[in-house]
């Protein structure tokens, strides 16, 4: 008697999404694995575990439901043993009036429907699913279902540290995993007064899903203590640590713990860290072709000063380790001091800031230029002491990189006047201050033509033609509906030139820097959005976010400031 296999293989065959190779390639798989032969189809790439599901769907004509358009409840876990659910690979969706929506992967197994009517005791409404999704779904609801009634203690570390198997370890792992899986940078897990709130950070926008329940919130923070070594009985002070995740499949991942107690609960955010092999060339970080140019041409000079600005997330590591990655060789001593050390470098010299044993920028920026370096990254100036030295340093044949945090490049020279340097060390030892920002990119798979608001064409000073390329996301699977799907920079150098070193030295405001520097070709960053928009990277709506959050920042800071910027541009 032939197998449904059978029936969905030859269905495969009659649609011509493969072909008799395959399935003799399929075969000999299945039967060197032991495994189904439409397994072996799958896990040879021949064809999707999706595209499976839909042509079963069409052979036993039940319905398909793509897991991603739903918000499954986890809770549903009670319904059904996770043995069951794991053996034959089903999960209960929806309850109505008494009547239960079952995702699983063969509704002609009619034994199988015997025993899910049996164990939900109730009619049953079958729906095919993807395999993947739904294995994928039952690990993720049963991990974290089962944290929520674990203990929470922290149990034995050298057990949690290998099994994995332990509720509150799974439900840590799955969290760990969902993140990486999204391409989170950030997990927030944060404690209110009757749930637990778990929340990815994904191309910068925070999307919440659902988590384990507030009685597992004790379990998972010992569960993060024991991986980052910290202080287990501490429950009342602020910590941080860092440790590895190992996925089931990629490469290892750094993370960042911070730990801080509120009224509800110790709350959890997690960074996720680049690798040294993340790392692009400059050319890759989607700069102006002209901006590109300046940057490389600027870190091959022997000293001098280079700034990077922009709050915290919006890639200044990136960029300035894009510069260290193409500057780094052994004819070089290249020597960084930062807080922490996120992205570890080859023959690169790396210092953690330790503020406790006195190790600070300023203190480690002093014993730094007594090592004969060539090339010194300070993560950040944030005092008067290390802006100075930094300076000095520049001045005195050494090519310093750093970071500030101001709103945009012209910021940079009235944040070093706070600082108290003098402005023949700015205009002498300033090589460039660089500004970015990141926007989100339109995802490519779901992208259609825009067709902007007249106002916003004219406040850019885009013609009908300029707007031909300009796209905008509708929303699908592989974006999660938002319509974005990752992210991109958008720049702005404002180079030393003799025009700037005059005014500097003038003690000008920023309106009149802004003007000089207009003169001289700065281009604020909006505008690098604006022809990234037009190039259909990122959509004007993006652009538009951009500028008024840049605006009302400066306007905060200096009222004419916003008009200045805009009218020099």
């Amino acid at each position: 008697m032939r197998d449904a296999g059978h029936f969905l293989i030859r269905s495969l065959l009659a649609e011509k999404l493969i072909s008799e190779a395959d399935v003799q390639r399929a075969s000999e798989s299945a039967a060197s694995k032991n495994i189904d032969a439409v397994d072996a189809l799958v896990g040879l790439g021949i064809i999707s575990s999706r595209r499976i599901a839909i042509e079963r769907a069409k052979i036993c004509e039940y319905p398909f439901v793509d897991l991603t358009h739903f918000d499954v409840d986890f809770h549903n876990t009670r319904l059904m043993p996770r043995a069951v659910a794991e053996k034959l690979v089903v999960y209960p969706l929806f309850c109505f009036d008494g009547v239960s929506t079952v995702a699983m992967l063969d509704p002609l197994n009619l034994q199988a429907i015997d025993q899910v009517r049996q164990v939900l005791k109730g009619d049953i409404d079958p729906v095919i699913c993807d395999a993947e999704q739904l294995r994928a779904l039952i690990a993720r609801a049963y991990s974290l279902s089962a944290a929520s009634g674990a203990s929470g203690s922290a149990g034995d570390e050298q057990t949690e540290r290998t099994t994995g198997e332990e509720p509150i370890v799974a439900a840590v792992n799955q969290i760990l995993a969902g993140a990486v899986d999204m391409g989170a940078s950030d997990i927030h897990i944060n404690p209110d007064e009757a749930e637990l709130i778990l929340r990815y950070r994904v191309d910068g926008v925070l999307q919440s899903l659902q988590g384990p329940q507030k009685s597992a919130h004790a379990g998972i923070v010992q569960r993060l203590k024991v991986l980052a070594q910290l202080d287990l009985t501490q429950t009342r002070r602020p910590q941080d640590g860092k440790f590895r995740f190992h996925p089931r499949s990629g490469a290892p991942v750094d993370i960042r713990l911070s730990i801080m107690p509120t009224v509800h609960g110790e709350n959890v955010v997690m960074r996720l860290l680049r690798s040294a092999r993340s790392i692009g060339a400059i050319r890759d970080l989607s700069m102006p072709e002209d901006m590109t140019q300046h940057y490389e041409a600027l870190i091959s000079r022997p000293n001098g000063m280079i700034l990077v600005t922009g709050p915290t997330g919006s890639g200044k590591t990136t960029t300035l380790f894009a510069a260290l990655s193409q500057l780094n060789s052994t004819t070089r001593n290249i020597i960084t001091i930062e807080d922490p050390v996120e992205i570890r470098l080859p023959v690169v010299r790396q210092v953690q800031v330790n503020a406790e044993i006195g190790l600070t920028f300023a203190a480690a920026l002093r014993s730094i230029l007594r090592q004969d370096p060539d090339i010194v990254l300070v993560g950040e100036i944030r005092d008067n002491e290390t802006a100075k030295i930094a300076a000095q340093a520049a001045l005195t044949g050494h090519l310093v990189l750093s970071t500030l945090h101001t709103n945009d490049a012209i910021g940079t020279i009235a944040r070093l006047r706070d600082f108290d340097v003098p402005a023949f060390a700015i205009t002498n030892a300033l090589l460039a201050a660089m500004a970015q920002r990141l926007v989100r990119r339109v995802c490519d798979a779901c992208a259609e033509s825009d067709v902007p608001d007249p106002h916003l064409m004219l406040e850019y000073g885009l013609s009908n033609a300029m707007a031909i390329g300009l796209r905008r996301g509708c929303g699908c699977v592989k974006c999660g509906q938002t319509g974005f799907r990752g992210r991109v920079g958008a720049y702005e150098m404002l180079r030393m030139t003799p025009g700037l070193q005059a005014v500097i030295e003038g003690a000008a405001s920023r309106s009149e820097l802004a003007i000089a520097a207009a003169k001289d070709g700065f281009r604020p960053m909006w505008r690098d959005g604006v022809d990234k928009a037009c190039r259909g990277i990122t959509s004007l709506s993006e652009v538009e976010r951009l500028r008024t959050v840049i605006e009302a920042r400066l306007e905060s800071v200096d009222g004419a400031a916003s008009t200045s910027t805009r009218a020099a541009a």
